[in-house]
């Protein structure tokens, strides 16, 4: 046990002190001097000074206080591991989580660009398919001269000028009567659906939508051109039909030369077929119809004998002869000209007179099938022989004045099944045509 000593005091130097007992001096040193601390033990005392004594003191409670933080330690070890686990796992667990949400989002992304992918492939190949369609069409409706502005009552760019009456007197004209022009109501084109001229989508989308509006317009441009191509062509049908019927003539006995091959029916279209096989059906039918007819007016002589416009000096029907000065029938047309002129076959045949025939002086005489034949008369040439095959428009002979003649021009007939009949009647009905043939 420790306390602290009492302040010393000077010692006597006086000399009684010398002889002090040894007991007393004992007293006098186990006196503590100062501020020092007596640590006594079994007897023994121990004197140090305050300074040992603190480091003494705090080198005790850092003992103990580590002596009590390792007693608690080992005492709650287990608990603090398995919390200190416990959040470890926790915080693996929550890493997991975040990876396996990370994976999902990723599986989710890849997912949709698939999908996205799929999606743009199937869009692509529709427009290649829609493109493929489209260019088979343009195939089919090539090589075809169609105007596609004005439907009715136009003409492609190549096709030939429709010529003007040219009068053969002052009272006869070769121009159609309006009633007898075969037309056809115009139609009103169905046209798809208009597509948006700006379109503002970006990326893949943006590129299919303007290949699509793209499609879009050229299918347009390929249904109004075959509209217009139907209307032409039923156009074209009509007024050959209307022509033949006027001169009589039988379509179906006319044998076109130089055609055939085996049959093969025309199939008509699927109950499913798109709007355009159907239409182009019936523009197919309408071609043929036309073929049929233009094969058929092959061999009508239709067009005039000369070039330029007719002179005409007598008509056809009853007059004065010329020579006997008394009523006669004249079976044909006269047409002046020029000694020398070409006289040209009205219609493809086969020479059937070629030379001297009484009053008709040199005459060529053609037959065109079907019944069909004409007379050239008054020739001062002649530049065919008798079995040779002529065409349209080919020369036969010159203009003269040989036979009975009063001049140089054309005695022009026009014979049915041996019969002459009056020749304006084809001439008339070639002006309505207009070049169709």
């Amino acid at each position: 046990m420790s306390h602290p000593s009492p302040p010393s005091h000077p010692r006597p130097a006086h000399p009684a002190a010398r002889g002090q007992t040894a007991a007393s001096v004992s007293r006098t040193l186990s006196r503590p001097r100062g501020s020092d601390y007596t640590l006594v033990h079994a007897g023994r005392q121990v004197r140090i000074g305050p300074v040992a004594f603190w480091i003494v003191v705090g080198t005790a409670v850092v003992m103990g206080v580590w002596t009590i933080g390792t007693g608690t330690y080992f005492a709650f070890r287990d608990s603090v591991l398995a919390h200190l686990m416990g959040r470890q796992a926790q915080m693996q667990y929550a890493y997991e989580d975040r990876i396996a949400e990370l994976r999902a989002q990723v599986d989710r992304i890849t997912s949709r660009q698939l999908l996205d992918q799929e999606q743009f492939e199937q869009k692509l190949n529709a427009l290649i398919k829609r493109q493929s369609v489209l260019e088979s069409r343009t195939s089919a409706l090539s090589g075809e001269t169609i105007t596609t502005g004005s439907i009715r009552g136009t003409r492609g760019p190549s096709e030939p000028a429709r010529p003007k009456a040219s009068p053969i007197n002052d009272t006869v004209i070769f121009v159609a009567p309006p009633d007898r022009e075969a037309r056809l109501q115009s139609r009103t084109i169905t046209a798809p659906a208009q597509v948006a001229s700006h379109i503002k989508a970006a990326g893949l989308e943006g590129v299919l939508a303007r290949l699509s509006a793209s499609l879009d317009k050229i299918e347009k441009r390929q249904n109004t051109v075959l509209a217009a191509m139907e209307e032409h062509a039923e156009g074209k049908a009509r007024r050959m039909r209307s022509v033949l019927d006027d001169l009589g003539v039988n379509v179906g006995k006319a044998h076109p030369r130089g055609v055939g091959g085996p049959f093969e029916p025309l199939k008509a279209p699927r109950s499913g077929a798109s709007d355009f096989e159907r239409q182009l059906y019936r523009v197919n039918l309408a071609r043929a119809e036309v073929d049929k007819y233009r094969q058929a007016l092959v061999t009508v002589p239709l067009r005039k004998p000369v070039v330029g416009e007719v002179d005409m000096s007598s008509p056809f029907g009853v007059r004065m002869d010329p020579f006997l000065h008394r009523p006669a029938m004249h079976t044909g047309l006269d047409m002046r000209g020029d000694v020398g002129d070409p006289v040209h076959a009205t219609a493809a045949g086969k020479v059937t007179i070629a030379g001297r025939e009484g009053g008709y002086g040199n005459m060529v005489e053609i037959n065109h099938g079907n019944g069909f034949s004409t007379r050239y008369g008054h020739l001062s040439e002649i530049e065919v022989k008798a079995g040779q095959t002529v065409h349209t428009g080919q020369v036969v002979g010159r203009i003269g004045s040989t036979g009975r003649s009063t001049g140089p021009h054309l005695h022009y007939e026009t014979r049915i099944d041996g019969e002459a009949v009056d020749p304006q009647k084809f001439l008339r009905a070639g002006v309505r045509l207009g070049g169709l043939t």
